[in-house]
């Protein structure tokens, strides 16, 4: 068992997000789903929580009622191999009211933050190439999804 899992907070919606992060991922699975008892406070038999995992990263979602909605200040960040890796999960997770933002971050239909970047974002980061990695944060602030080619170009300086 995973030491540290996000809990997911929804308004009604747990079941129905579980299931949609589900479809997004190819190695994804509920686990096992919880429902509310006799003393609520959702009612009697209504889902209470979806335990599901993507990627062999586990969830946790609760249907814990209106107070409480998702921010930018959290969000998941999906390191992808390929252009077509961040084409897919850019399209699944801006579907059906999802959001893109700037710099490859988007919001899902339930409001919750991903970010989508190439797994050699790490590499580009932690470089001592200064210049590089200013050439490639100019091109990134100027992008919605990520282009990874032009994010490698800009950083060799091409």
């Amino acid at each position: 068992m995973q030491k540290i899992t996000p809990f997911l907070w929804f308004d009604g919606q747990a079941e129905e997000a579980a299931k949609f992060y589900v479809s997004v991922f190819k190695s994804a699975q509920i686990k096992s789903t919880t429902h509310y008892g006799e003393h609520g406070p959702g009612a009697k038999g209504s889902v209470m929580t979806v335990h599901f995992e993507l990627n062999d990263q586990e969830f946790i979602a609760l249907n814990g009622g209106p107070n409480f909605k998702f921010t930018e200040a959290i969000s998941f960040l999906i390191h992808c191999e390929t252009q077509d890796e961040i084409d897919s999960y850019w399209e699944k997770l801006t579907a059906d009211g999802g959001e893109e933002i700037q710099c490859g971050w988007l919001k899902d239909k339930y409001g919750l933050a991903w970010q989508i970047v190439p797994a050699k974002f790490r590499d580009w980061t932690a470089s001592n190439d200064a210049a590089g990695m200013e050439r490639m944060m100019n091109a990134l602030i100027q992008m919605r999804k990520l282009d990874a080619a032009k994010l490698q170009a800009a950083f060799e300086g091409k």
